[in-house]
């Protein structure tokens, strides 16, 4: 059986390190163009949500790529890791069950506070997939929510057709600890597809995965990120500003 971590908390508070103020209203923007790993970014997210909590440090939403692993969310079972040879299996304290992160998938990792929104885990998470929605509809491709399955999903075919069938696009998968988010969103855009096949994604078994690739839709990360951001702006009402990726 290949590696499986255990994530632990840990939480500093840094007050010089970074290029938005904490005291700004903007939300600190970040991309990162190489493949991060999941530990490092486990490290990136508990210590940013702590100084968040602090006061020290600004609501941030951080875009990225992994390389190739799966995560196990607190409800899943032994059973949906099909192939646990394949590749590094994380455990990890955000809700959901197995899923899949690697190359050519934008994976957000969100990271705000919940005080400034009436507390409302319902809402952020839906505003986290009409958030996604609306990036996916800038490339003509409708997602839609479905009652008891997360993430967001695309119909293709027409529902009388016998090849009808729906497939999850974005996955979404939170934590929030004092009211500070993190964790949060993957989006196909042209990951290797197969990687799926060595778990019940989501714990979902009769519905498979696609991409804006598979769908047809060339959209590269960055025309994606571009979409996301002001997609955000809108749904959540908050300007975002630039934040250099070497500041923790």
């Amino acid at each position: 059986m290949g590696p499986i971590y255990n994530m632990r908390k840990q939480s500093h508070c840094f007050t010089n390190t970074h290029s938005v103020s904490a005291n700004n209203s903007a939300v600190a923007w970040r991309i990162d163009d190489r493949a991060v790993s999941y530990l490092e970014a486990l490290e990136f997210m508990e210590t940013r949500t702590a100084n968040i909590f602090a006061g020290c440090a600004p609501e941030t939403v951080w875009l990225l790529e992994h390389p190739p692993l799966y995560t196990a969310g607190t409800s899943s079972a032994p059973e949906e890791l099909l192939e646990p040879n394949r590749f590094p299996v994380f455990k990890v304290g955000r809700g959901g069950r197995y899923t899949y992160h690697g190359p050519g998938q934008r994976i957000i990792y969100v990271m705000l506070d919940l005080k400034k929104r009436d507390q409302d885990i319902r809402k952020f998470v839906r505003d986290m997939e009409e958030w996604v929605i609306r990036t996916l509809l800038s490339f003509n491709v409708i997602a839609e929510r479905r009652e008891g399955r997360v993430g967001l999903w695309v119909a293709q075919g027409a529902p009388t057709n016998p090849a009808y069938r729906e497939n999850k696009i974005a996955a979404i998968g939170v934590r929030v600890r004092k009211w500070v988010t993190f964790h949060g969103i993957s989006i196909n855009v042209d990951p290797d597809l197969s990687h799926f096949d060595g778990i019940v994604p989501c714990g979902i078994s009769e519905h498979g995965v696609t991409s804006l690739w598979d769908l047809g839709t060339t959209a590269s990360l960055p025309d994606v990120d571009a979409a996301l951001r002001q997609s955000f702006e809108e749904v959540f009402g908050r300007r975002t500003v630039r934040e250099k990726v070497l500041d923790i």
